[in-house]
């Protein structure tokens, strides 16, 4: 069976998103969102408020375990930090070399690095020199900056530097997010390169996941955005639910939504609560059209109590009891599992 990975997505799946959407336990791993290294030594204190799980065995509540991902461009300082990294039981060491955001490319990190095989190939060397060799470092990468031209020997640079395995999302830094994925040169770089490749990129429905294994050569696939819009789509693709969303799922969709609220309140770091559960609704609206309507409901309420309030009440006329905030993922009802140690999750 193809293994999941919960991708990272900078400001959008924050821990606590990722332990509602893992919650179900059909995902094989996730990925923290990415840490940036610059010219310092993080302390401790920024993993746990990043990436909380390492609190808990590097787990999420379900068990899923978790990754942490490093974005820098200096090697010394990348290995540094990984090396620290490593000393908190990660479940790996991820680096980013995919971000396409403004403000990462700017500074030289994220994807655009991708225009620099050799330098791509010594950041990979130190953190895997760094790291204890039984913590997996492994790497994630776009197709190029503006073209395709550089992608295997990008791919083979990472390989070579030490990377156990590549996640490949099959666009260029200036393709952002437009569709189409090019899936097609995710299968010329996994035969380029020895290790294992996972094919990232536009996957949203059984139906694209299926296409995606067939064009890429993958059986191991890492979903972002396609989770978010479904949260049930792991769960779809394992053969745990239907293949296709219905419309009596939107009463699990709210009760996941206030969940997710509920958790933000009780871990009590994550302010805004308002304005995350309106980025996620604007992601469902992809799946269930009642997202709109309840997102148009609250688009300009700012009090998350008046919030929960108006998602309640859509989930009595969903034809549901509207849950107490204690009645959903309450942390009481879903305390953090502890799986027997288990090899490193490659993404």
């Amino acid at each position: 069976m193809s293994r999941l990975i919960l991708a990272p997505m900078e400001g959008l799946a924050d821990y606590v998103l990722r332990d509602v959407l893992t919650s179900a336990g059909a995902f094989d791993g996730c990925v923290s969102e990415f840490i940036r290294i610059t010219g310092s030594l993080l302390p401790t204190r920024v993993y746990e408020r990043e990436a909380p799980e390492i609190l808990h065995a590097s787990v999420t509540a379900s068990g899923t375990p978790m990754v942490i991902q490093l974005l820098g461009s200096d090697p010394e300082w990348m290995a540094r930090n990984a090396a620290h990294a490593a000393t908190l039981s990660p479940y790996g060491i991820d680096l980013n070399f995919g971000c396409p955001a403004k403000v990462v490319n700017q500074h030289g990190g994220g994807a655009m690095l991708l225009a620099n095989p050799k330098l791509l190939n010594r950041i990979v060397s130190a953190v895997r020199a760094a790291v204890p060799a039984d913590i997996a470092v492994t790497a994630k990468m776009r197709l190029g900056v503006s073209d395709t031209s550089r992608a295997i020997e990008c791919a083979q640079a990472l390989a070579d530097g030490g990377a156990a395995s590549l996640v490949v999302h099959a666009r260029t830094r200036d393709d952002r997010y437009r569709p189409p994925a090019h899936w097609e040169w995710i299968a010329r770089i996994d035969a380029a390169v020895e290790v294992p490749v996972i094919a990232n990129g536009e996957v949203w429905t059984v139906a694209d996941w299926q296409r995606c294994r067939s064009v890429s050569g993958c059986a191991d696939l890492m979903i972002g955005r396609g989770a978010v819009s479904d949260p049930f789509l792991a769960q779809r693709i394992r053969g745990l639910m239907d293949p296709c969303p219905s419309p009596d799922e939107w009463q699990q969709v709210l009760r996941s939504i206030i969940g997710y609220m509920n958790k933000l309140r009780a871990h009590g770091t994550l302010t805004h609560e308002h304005g995350r559960v309106k980025k996620w609704l604007s992601y469902l609206q992809r799946t269930w059209p009642q997202a709109a309507e309840l997102h148009a409901a609250i688009r300009r309420v700012q009090d998350s109590d008046e919030i929960l309030t108006v998602i309640g009440q859509a989930l009595a006329a969903a034809g549901a009891s509207a849950p107490t905030r204690r009645d959903v993922f309450s942390d009481e009802n879903n305390e953090l599992n502890q799986p027997d140690p288990a090899e490193a999750i490659p993404v």
